[in-house]
């Protein structure tokens, strides 16, 4: 995912094309690692001092349902990213110290799930510290 694809999503479904979102987007576009509302509202804070917390949540939602960003929950917070260039079907790694993620392709799924037992969906994230952190 890139700046450019995020924007012609979000005009694909109606969203109209803001300089705060593009700033919004170009955060994650710089970024390898999942970020925090709190990440969004300080890099974004100088260029629009009334920018609230809900106006990010609104956005982080609206992207998350449209494929553009990925959520995931550390330590009960929840943390955002752009959506991984690898397709298909893939996991992550996670640093818990620098946040730095990566893709997996390995699924463990159809080695532990019974073979009478539909799976619809399910997520699969491994946590430890990158060479760089240890």
């Amino acid at each position: 995912m890139n700046v450019s694809e995020a924007l012609k999503i979000l005009k694909e479904n109606g969203y109209k094309y803001t300089s705060k979102r593009e700033m919004f987007l170009e955060l994650f576009s710089n970024e390898r690692r999942y970020l925090t509302a709190k990440d969004v509202l300080e890099y974004m804070k100088p260029s629009y001092p009334g920018l609230s917390f809900d106006t990010i949540y609104r956005n982080l939602s609206v992207f998350t349902e449209l494929g553009i960003v990925e959520e995931t929950e550390l330590d009960g917070e929840k943390h955002f990213r752009f959506s991984c260039a690898t397709k298909g079907h893939h996991h992550h790694i996670i640093c818990l110290q620098c946040g730095k993620t990566n893709a997996i392709e390995a699924c463990p799924m159809k080695d532990i799930t019974p073979d009478d037992f539909v799976i619809t969906d399910h997520k699969f994230e491994i946590y430890g510290y990158c060479q760089q952190c240890q």
